[in-house]
């Protein structure tokens, strides 16, 4: 689990082809923590475990469907990527609650300053609509994002000197694929409410749903 608060950027300095997958050795451009072998790296959105590390770099295994669904199938040397460590607990939870799986890719649209910020629009798959609200957090590329406005199909976030500065968004361009992932608790949310929906419309009324809510069993029905 993450936060969505990037720790700095890291660049790949080697790809190699693995059975499944794509291994990726990064160099971080930051002062390097106390890794451990196993434990779970955010790499732009994207949850990879540690497999090896030195004292300014470290490799990761990517699986094919990894390499599918995000853009980590289009770094090539010298790519930058945004890196996060684990959430420990008792940290502080500065941005919000964010899985590293992603679940979609959505296209960055137009880019305009608003002062010293970015403003930033994106598109992506429709079927998401539900999970992208006004004010709510999105994490695009492993960064934790207020949603300013939304639609079925966009999104606009704002992005402060200071992320621009210390993560890849910076170099974000117009018609460029970010990764997406929405907000882990809507998530379950949406699904628990379908499949409420779902048993309603299977079963019908039953004693079962009517003590769910709020019927006293020891009444009689009106």
């Amino acid at each position: 689990m993450f936060t969505g608060l990037v720790y700095g950027m890291g660049e790949v300095i080697r790809l190699d082809p693995a059975s499944g997958g794509l291994r990726l050795t990064f160099r971080t451009l930051f002062p390097p923590p106390d890794w451990a072998a196993g434990e779970s790296v955010c790499v732009s959105g994207a949850c990879l475990s540690l497999e090896t590390f030195a004292a300014d770099s470290f490799t990761a295994y990517a699986s094919d469907e990894t390499l599918a669904v995000t853009t980590l199938g289009g770094l090539g040397r010298g790519g930058l990527v945004n890196l996060e460590r684990a959430l420990a607990l008792g940290d502080r939870l500065g941005g919000h609650l964010v899985s590293g799986h992603v679940d979609a890719l959505a296209r960055l649209e137009a880019l305009t300053l608003a002062g010293a910020s970015l403003r930033a629009r994106a598109r992506f798959p429709r079927e998401f609509a539900a999970q992208i609200v006004p004010k709510g957090s999105v994490a695009l590329d492993g960064v934790s994002l207020t949603v300013n406005r939304c639609g079925r199909d966009f999104l606009e976030v704002n992005i402060i000197p200071e992320t621009l500065r210390s993560t890849t968004l910076g170099a974000w361009k117009p018609g460029q694929a970010v990764n997406m992932e929405t907000d882990l608790i809507g998530k379950y949310v949406g699904r628990l409410l379908a499949l409420r929906q779902e048993g309603q419309q299977e079963g019908g009324l039953t004693l079962d749903f009517l003590r769910e809510n709020g019927y006293d069993s020891g009444s009689a029905l009106p």
